[in-house]
């Protein structure tokens, strides 16, 4: 599972399409390719959820498309009031430092209701209450250690997402429990930012919130490709999706690491406390953000087999595995 982590920028997924790499060139062939179709294409840049985003639309009115951005960090925003631990002041936090939240969030009830049936689905392979593990491992980290089997089944014994109590006006914690959403909220952010910008009538869109999403076309009436960065070499495509709509989430060992070899990192197996060890990184393409990104967190636990039967189960779903190897 993911908690609180900075994000290595150098590790995120490339955007591609027709054009080439979305750069500042890229951008400029973008627009280039838009205005010969008629269409006022905008990107705009942001910090959100401990990382860079940025959403790029295009329309045949430059006023709209404007607008529907400044809808899209909206959304962005109350997702991050919500459910973002890197916000002292969101729900999430709230309810973790208090136990209990009354009149919670919409957005809060919809990531913790979502992650509350994928772990009832998985058998509890994915969890949203390992946040207790987190400073278990980065407390050994910062030290050049790994923590010993007591702290890390103390640690365990505060998780279980049967200690969570979801009720329509109120969520409660059990005592010791704490919530992460990381594994979802950048998936469902993306949800909801290209809700937003289907609202002001934007068909063709490409959003990339930490996990990605693209409906319509690319600028130059092509459709749209997601590049996926090699999780050993970020500089280079491990593979490329193509044509990509909907939503794509990608799960890995390498957005912090606890160890040089990345056997011990940021997802958490429930059961043992410590990292699975089969992956590199998992990719799911999804038809919506938040599903994509549970599916993936999910698979790193359950391994192949598992993970495929889990991805087999669900609509429109497909993955990709990268080995350790």
């Amino acid at each position: 599972m993911s908690p609180h982590w900075p994000r290595d920028p150098a590790r995120r997924r490339i955007v591609v399409g027709a054009a080439g790499l979305a750069g500042a060139a890229g951008l400029a062939a973008f627009r280039a390719s838009a205005a010969a179709r008629g269409l006022a294409l905008r990107t705009r840049a942001g910090l959100a959820f401990g990382t860079t985003v940025a959403l790029t639309a295009a329309g045949p009115d430059a006023t709209v498309v404007e607008a529907a951005l400044t809808d899209g960090f909206a959304a962005l925003r109350a997702v991050e009031q919500a459910a973002s631990l890197f916000r002292p002041d969101s729900a999430l936090a709230r309810l973790n430092r208090d136990g209990v939240l009354t009149a919670p969030d919409p957005h809060l009830v919809a990531l913790l209701r979502f992650a509350l049936a994928l772990a009832a689905e998985t058998g509890g392979a994915f969890d949203p209450t390992v946040q207790s593990l987190w400073p278990v491992w980065a407390g050994a980290a910062a030290r050049g250690t790994r923590p010993d089997d007591r702290a890390v089944e103390a640690a365990l014994r505060q998780v279980g997402w049967h200690r969570v109590g979801l009720e329509p006006d109120r969520i409660t914690l059990e005592p010791g429990t704490a919530l992460t959403l990381n594994a979802l909220i950048q998936g469902y952010a993306a949800d909801r930012v290209m809700a937003a910008l289907r609202a002001r009538g934007i068909d063709d869109a490409f959003v990339d919130t930490g996990e990605f999403g693209a409906a319509g076309a690319h600028p130059d009436g092509t459709p749209w490709r997601l590049g996926l960065a090699d999780p050993r070499d970020p500089a280079a495509l491990a593979a490329v999706i193509a044509p990509f709509t909907g939503f794509a989430a990608t799960s890995g060992d390498y957005n912090m690491s606890f160890s040089d070899d990345r056997a011990d990192h940021h997802i958490f197996d429930p059961a043992s406390g410590h990292s699975p060890r089969f992956f590199s990184s998992v990719t799911v393409t999804a038809p919506t953000g938040l599903l994509a990104d549970g599916l993936s967190t999910a698979c790193m636990v359950l391994g192949r087999e598992g993970g495929m039967r889990l991805v087999g189960a669900h609509a429109g779903c497909a993955v990709r595995f990268t080995d350790k190897t």
